[in-house]
């Protein structure tokens, strides 16, 4: 967030590379979202320092080398609602669950304050999203990825807002993806247990580490239909963490299986099925509701599925 400052300790992984291509990935660790040339610009103007030195965007990071970022007070524009498409599954005065669409990002980040679901959810409501959450990310207490469609959550009121984040964090909620996989897992069913975390090379990518490193991450999945000569499988995958990427990790390094149409981890053009979106889906959520009782929804599977079912 504006006005924060940020410490890094570089490892071994990324010596020799340059600062600006190196630091938008640890701060995007932190939530902090920047393009390289708006980092070259932090850069310029002194805030960003190695080892208490002021340096130029192309120096090149040893191991050890410790960084401070001090991100620059923004004025940051109200965000405003806007008429955008929004299926909505449930709604009451305490939460909204909606089916969101592939390719829209939830809620505004740097330089992106338009366009989102956030904004979607903010004149569906006449913003009545409660508003203990970050100021960009109103009634939002967990997400989806932009390419990834289903399921999503939204609170209304401060009190499914604080009940809402407990149960994600606690893992008390049920969540229930689809999945379309490039190969067929050597096994119908399974769980994956590991620890995911920051690549240590590429900041951008998430990837399994060895202990200590990194977090739980626990993926049951369980093969649904499969293509009999091995091109493609339908997995349903139920998590019981909420790593970043975690489905899309998992299945990658854990069965070597990317998921159609995943542009960080699965290569597309290299695939022998073209789908046009990544093929994630969050089938089926269900949480504690504010009032006591317990509620299931399930997304209708988009029509990019039908075929593999």
């Amino acid at each position: 967030m504006s006005g924060e400052v940020h410490q890094f300790v570089v490892d071994g992984a990324v010596a020799g590379q340059r600062l600006d291509r190196v630091l938008p990935g640890m701060l995007g660790s932190t939530g902090v979202s920047v393009s390289r040339a708006a980092l070259q610009g932090w850069i310029k103007d002194g805030g960003v320092r190695v080892n208490d030195r002021s340096i130029k965007p192309r120096h090149a990071l040893s191991a050890g080398d410790r960084i401070e970022v001090k991100v620059p007070e923004d004025k940051r524009a109200e965000i405003l609602g806007e008429a955008i498409g929004l299926e909505v599954l449930f709604e009451d005065e305490d939460v909204i669950v909606v089916n969101k669409s592939a390719g829209i990002v939830v809620h505004p980040a740097s330089g992106n304050t338009d366009g989102t679901l956030v904004n979607a959810l903010i004149h569906h409501t006449a913003g009545k999203l409660s508003k203990l959450a970050d100021p960009d990310r109103p009634g939002i207490v967990h997400r989806l990825d932009k390419d990834t469609s289903g399921c999503l959550v939204a609170a209304k009121s401060d009190r499914a807002y604080e009940s809402l984040v407990a149960q994600f964090s606690g893992r008390e909620t049920g969540k229930e993806y689809l999945a379309v996989t490039s190969g067929v897992p050597a096994s119908e069913s399974g769980t994956l247990t590991t620890q995911i975390g920051r690549h240590p090379v590429n900041r951008q990518k998430m990837a399994i580490l060895e202990a200590p490193a990194g977090k739980e991450a626990i993926t049951d999945y369980q093969v649904m239909n499969a293509d009999q000569s091995g091109k493609w499988a339908l997995l349903s995958c139920v998590i019981h963490t909420g790593r970043t990427h975690q489905i899309r990790v998992h299945l990658k390094e854990g069965l070597h299986c990317p998921i159609l149409g995943d542009v960080i981890y699965g290569q597309p053009k290299r695939q022998a099925i073209k789908t046009g979106r990544l093929m994630l889906h969050a089938w089926k959520l269900s949480f504690m509701h504010p009032s006591g009782e317990r509620v299931s929804f399930e997304c209708p599977i988009p029509d990019e599925f039908i075929r593999f079912r």
